[in-house]
């Protein structure tokens, strides 16, 4: 099956860059496309500086929506917004002031990213963060979902306050120039090597991403903190480092009914399957990542601090739920998640973010079948639900849904229903308007036009 590539680089123009980002795409461009998917066949999709969040978003969700396997390849720098403090990829306007809306939030790519099949996705990452973001990435790493394999780097600010070079990224495009692509893994740890003599490179790698387990490798003198190594002469971690908060697993949700929304091809009952005794099943959003004990590459270079991202349980309802999409089996795929969102409100009520997550899903699966007025009606339904939980409007769950909702609004051709939903957006983009600016007028602009049409 063909692959799909994103190249992103980004990061802003002026005296804030850490990073030259762009600097890396000429090399990664010179690599063939089946080299870079690890497919045969692959098509290619250059981000290079971008200035709007939105048109990042575009690009990516439609890479997200590919059938076959998918790499995207992420240079740049982060930075924290001052309302929320969560981590975003500076785009070519971005400064310390407007980060909320020029910069491309981290978990934007991790919601993209979360129905498409395990095994599927790899992400290559070599970021550098700001003095507040590495803080808090020391603390809660970064994680690109449960199903996606995440590779890279996140490395301190440049000393000196120079420009810094992606020299991971570049390193990875070194080795895939050469006509063979390894094992994601081993691409890993290759580059990794490469980058541990690259001159420059003060600090070290910085916080080591991968989604398996540490790089192997005979450990060097180090300080411990809880289960992640220091390597000495890294960059500090603060006291407590620690994994990102996750919702519990008590947000599984069992499947009481035998034969009712069992995974196919698992037995109800069967280990890992919904519903089997001494079993649960993640369902939650936030699928945070947990940190293992860090190792050091032999190479007397400071490694900094590796990461293992969390995998989902066997018997993931979201895998077979994906099989279907990829299949074109778009009603099995939405019946199945119909019993599990079914099953979540029975359990522990239709307002609870078990249920809301399944509502989320089935919205998102109205959109990869075509219905994209069953999709806006899905996420307007889920924003209501949250605002009328307590939920404030600038939370980014419900700035996703309204945001969601009216992307697919902004999809409809029929004047009926688009009038409809329109009125009911409107609504909603009063008390949320999101991080782009004037979203609520292009909804009465073209609410205005509709009426016009009869």
């Amino acid at each position: 099956m063909p692959g799909t590539v994103l190249l992103l680089a980004a990061s802003p123009v002026g005296k804030g860059r850490l990073v030259d980002a762009a600097s890396v795409l000429p090399v990664l461009a010179a690599v063939e496309p089946a080299v870079l998917s690890g497919a045969p066949t692959a098509s290619v999709v250059e981000l290079a500086d971008p200035l709007e969040p939105q048109a990042v978003l575009t690009r990516l969700r439609a890479a997200a929506a590919s059938p076959g396997p998918l790499t995207v390849y992420v240079a740049g720098q982060l930075q924290l917004d001052r309302k929320q403090r969560l981590p975003h990829l500076a785009l070519a306007r971005t400064t310390a002031a407007t980060v909320r809306y020029t910069a491309l939030p981290w978990h934007w790519l991790r919601e993209e990213l979360r129905l498409r099949a395990e095994g599927t996705t790899t992400v290559v990452a070599d970021l550098r963060a700001d003095a507040e973001s590495w803080r808090q990435v020391c603390e809660r790493p970064l994680d690109a979902g449960a199903h996606v394999a995440l590779y890279g780097r996140v490395a301190p600010p440049p000393v000196r306050r120079r420009v810094a070079a992606p020299a991971y990224m570049k390193a990875v495009a070194t080795i895939l120039r050469s006509g063979h692509r390894p094992p994601p893994d081993q691409l890993h740890e290759q580059a990794l090597m490469r980058l541990a003599g690259e001159e420059g490179e003060e600090s070290g790698p910085g916080l080591v991403l991968t989604p398996h387990r540490p790089i192997p490798g005979p450990a060097a003198p180090g300080v411990v903190y809880g289960q992640v190594t220091v390597a000495a002469g890294a960059a500090p971690v603060p006291e407590r480092a620690r994994g990102p908060e996750t919702v519990p697993v008590s947000g599984a949700v069992p499947v009481p009914d035998a034969g009712m929304g069992s995974v196919p091809g698992q037995a109800p009952g069967a280990p890992g399957a919904p519903g089997a005794a001494g079993t649960a099943t993640s369902t939650s959003t936030s699928t945070g990542t947990s940190i293992g004990t860090g190792t050091s590459i032999g190479t007397g270079t400071d490694t900094g601090v590796v990461i293992v991202a969390q995998r989902a349980p066997g018997g993931d309802p979201h895998a077979s739920i994906a099989a279907f999409v990829e299949a074109g089996r778009h009603g099995d795929a939405d019946t199945l998640a119909a019993r599990w969102e079914q099953a979540a409100v029975r359990t522990h009520g239709a307002a609870s973010e078990d249920a809301l997550h399944w509502s989320e899903v089935r919205a998102d699966l109205a959109m990869f079948a075509g219905d994209a007025a069953g999709s806006c009606r899905g996420w307007l339904t889920v924003a209501a639900t949250r605002l009328a939980m307590g939920q404030p409007a600038d939370a980014p769950a419900v700035e996703a849904a309204v945001d969601r909702a009216h992307h697919q609004w902004g999809t409809l051709r029929d004047p009926a229903r688009a009038r409809e939903l329109g009125a009911v957006l409107a609504e909603l983009r009063g008390r949320v308007p999101g991080r782009r600016r004037g979203a609520l007028d292009h909804v009465r602009r073209q609410l205005r036009q509709l009426q016009t049409q009869g």
